[in-house]
């Protein structure tokens, strides 16, 4: 049994917040003109990287100082400038204070999304599929990549608790372009049959491998597609170090029983809470 305490949540959303503000700076990198930021929120982190972007929130608070209540005041006003509500995801095991302190100034309970782990080496790795080829991928193979994720975002799960957040083709082309330029990302594609049948992405920070970014495309689905591309990140992981390997899902969807059937554990829950612009 993998046990969560305060110090691995706190080093798990340190990753989470690493990779948001990867992502932040790939945005005002790639668009200038997106007014994306990256702002640092006690011991967290707020990043805004274009209108409508799931990346635009708050991470990481309760696990480091106190919040700040004018700092939290700037960003506040930063994503109003930008027409844009604040999103805060606060995990279970952050201080309780934080959520008294959000809804005290106008956030509501949106949603939940649970976060999964695997002790690494696992115990029983994933099996492939057959005639499931998987290969790290180039940025010769990135519009291939981008396609088949976007494909398979765009059919998401219709089991479990809905997602709050409905993304149109060009914001997930957007940010899932931000995302595969984020420091020490690597892009994962799985052939059947000679023809891209998913795509998936990991990445390494504190010895936490994030498995982001995973997707099969419709035609492909129930063949071991992501069991192979689950296989070959989880090798990639232990070779780079890492102790725990973590997915986000939503609770009671297809994503988290495909992941517990592999092994991975409940850790803990995020609320999801917003302040409307």
């Amino acid at each position: 049994m993998l046990f969560t305490d305060i110090a691995l949540a706190a080093r798990i959303e340190l990753a989470e917040c690493r990779l948001l503000a990867d992502c932040g700076a790939a945005a005002a990198r790639r668009r200038p003109d997106s007014r994306a930021f990256v702002r640092e929120l006690a011991g967290g982190v707020a990043t805004y990287t274009g209108l409508d972007s799931p990346f635009n929130k708050l991470a990481g608070l309760g696990f480091g100082d106190a919040v700040d209540e004018e700092c939290l005041a700037g960003v506040e006003r930063a994503f109003a400038e930008r027409g844009a509500p604040v999103q805060a995801e606060v995990a279970s095991l952050a201080d309780p204070t934080v959520c008294a302190l959000l809804t005290g100034r106008g956030y509501v309970l949106r949603n939940f999304e649970n976060v999964l782990g695997l002790r690494l080496p696992a115990a029983s790795p994933p099996a492939a599929g057959d005639g499931i080829d998987v290969s790290v991928g180039d940025e010769t193979q990135h519009e291939a990549w981008l396609d088949v994720i976007v494909a398979g975002f765009a059919n998401p799960d219709a089991q479990g608790v809905p997602s709050h957040e409905e993304l149109s083709r060009d914001v997930l082309d957007r940010t899932v372009g931000d995302m595969a330029t984020a420091s020490g990302f690597a892009r994962y594609l799985a052939r059947r049959g000679g023809v891209v049948a998913g795509g998936a992405s990991l990445r390494v920070c504190e010895s936490v491998a994030q498995l982001c970014g995973a997707a099969t495309a419709p035609a492909h689905r129930r063949r071991g597609v992501q069991g192979a591309l689950l296989a070959a990140r989880l090798a990639a992981a232990v070779r780079q170090g890492c102790d725990v390997a973590v997915v986000t899902t939503q609770p009671g969807s297809k994503s988290q029983q495909n992941a517990q059937r592999q092994g991975f554990e409940l850790l803990y829950t995020r609320a999801i809470l917003v302040r409307e612009g």
